[in-house]
């Protein structure tokens, strides 16, 4: 078993707060030599947790890529519309590689990283990282135990979750899509993603629908302000920074010191936490601020086989969560990701309910999806191997996502993938 070198490079929530950690958690299999930031206090806070010399401290992922191959492994979780020519040149040095989904923003650029990586002859590992959590392959295992016959209908819904909502696509990094991604890409290619491989379906040909509807400038409450520090009606919306923040379950009042606290200031106390909401973005109000992607929207896919799914992402809920209904020809599947429950009934017959957490030993991160993709491409890389997340696979729901969102700016228009990518081929 073999340790393997690894730099990181974008030291955001995902690429210090995710993935470093796994160098503490098993550091016989990774070591972290370098780290690349524009913020100088994230470069220093990584460099010292994990041990790396100054040699191996970068003030941008571009300076980094300028040397020779530093690392066995390159993790890029640099900014949507940076992952190209990162991801290029990384695999121009030598490097295996470790890629933040989306893969990229545009249709044409995922299609070159895909062809890069074959040409190049190494490993492009994306973080579609659903696919290794127990939860979704407890789903796969029924489907292909064929408990519930052949799925014919899959009913899929992504709760964003009001405050998700608010943190990420309203006030932060993948609130505007000429910025990054469009939202339905940024949130929601680990949902086609993970429907295309829970079904071991191709994803034929969509149709979308949906908007920013609520996220703007006219539903601003009378008597709201620019800042929730400054609101006179802030005790009333949800969407108060300092009630999301300090008070919501996901709260400093609650214990929470990572994710999403982390973001606004990277060691956070109470008072440097309140100062962030003082004055940086995650303390505006979410209906006076530069978003413009979608807060709701629907997509139907024809699937192979005649399978049908329908994908719904809103705001508007209370839960951070993903539910599934798989319905097959002799059965269904009911899976609830925030109570670790998939409900499996046999049409005449009883339920059998399995409960995710009495089963799995490690549900951590996208319900321990993320420590079990790093170990899957470290085996990978030891044997050669491929890995469940590669390239090839995950931009087919890349495509599919941007084609739904084609289809959304279109008012509907049915989009048929293989038109798509051949579209998008031609602008190499």
């Amino acid at each position: 078993m073999k340790q393997y070198t690894v730099a990181i490079i974008g030291l955001g929530g995902r690429g210090l707060h995710t993935y470093a950690k796994y160098a503490k958690l098993h550091p016989e299999r990774m070591k972290i030599v370098a780290v690349a930031d524009i913020i100088p206090e994230k470069v220093t806070f990584a460099g010292d947790t994990y041990g790396v010399p100054q040699s191996g401290r970068f003030n941008s992922a571009e300076s980094l890529l300028e040397r020779e191959k530093l690392a066995d492994v390159l993790i890029i979780a640099t900014q949507d519309r940076q992952h190209r020519d990162h991801t290029l040149k990384a695999l121009d040095r030598g490097y295996d590689v470790l890629l933040e989904k989306p893969i990229s923003t545009f249709a044409n650029e995922c299609i070159e990283i895909r062809d890069a990586a074959k040409k190049a002859g190494k490993l492009v590992t994306v973080c579609h990282v659903l696919r290794y959590a127990p939860f979704f392959r407890k789903i796969k295992e029924v489907i292909l135990s064929g408990a519930i016959g052949k799925p014919v209908t899959v009913n899929a819904l992504e709760n964003v979750g009001y405050w998700h909502q608010a943190h990420s696509f309203v006030r932060g990094n993948w609130r505007n899509d000429q910025i990054e991604s469009p939202m339905i890409l940024q949130k929601c290619c680990h949902d086609f993603d993970i429907l295309a491989w829970l079904l071991d379906k191709r994803c034929l040909a969509v149709s979308s629908f949906g908007s920013l509807e609520y996220f703007r400038e006219e539903n601003a409450p009378k008597g709201s302000a620019a800042r929730c520090v400054d609101c006179a009606v802030g005790d009333s919306c949800p969407y108060n920074a300092v009630k999301i923040y300090f008070d919501s379950e996901i709260g400093f009042n609650r214990g929470n010191r990572e994710w999403p606290c982390d973001i606004l200031v990277q060691q956070p106390t109470a008072e440097t936490l309140m100062e962030a909401i003082r004055k940086g973005p995650y303390g505006k109000c979410v209906f006076r601020c530069d978003n413009n992607v979608v807060d709701h929207q629907i997509v139907n896919m024809q699937m192979e086989d005649n399978v049908t799914v329908s994908l719904t992402m809103t705001a508007f809920t209370a839960v951070n969560t993903r539910h599934v209904k798989v319905m097959g020809t002799l059965g269904e599947i009911v899976a609830e990701q925030d109570k670790n429950l998939v409900t499996v009934t046999p049409f005449g017959g009883e339920s059998t309910v399995y409960d995710i957490a009495a089963i799995a030993d490690d549900l951590s991160g996208h319900g321990g999806g993320d420590n079990r993709m790093l170990t899957e491409m470290f085996d990978a890389l030891d044997c050669g191997g491929d890995v469940s997340s590669s390239v090839a696979d995950s931009v087919a729901s890349h495509l599919s996502a941007l084609a739904a969102e084609k289809s959304r700016v279109s008012g509907g228009e049915l989009i048929t993938i293989a038109d798509f990518e051949r579209e998008n081929c031609k602008q190499k």
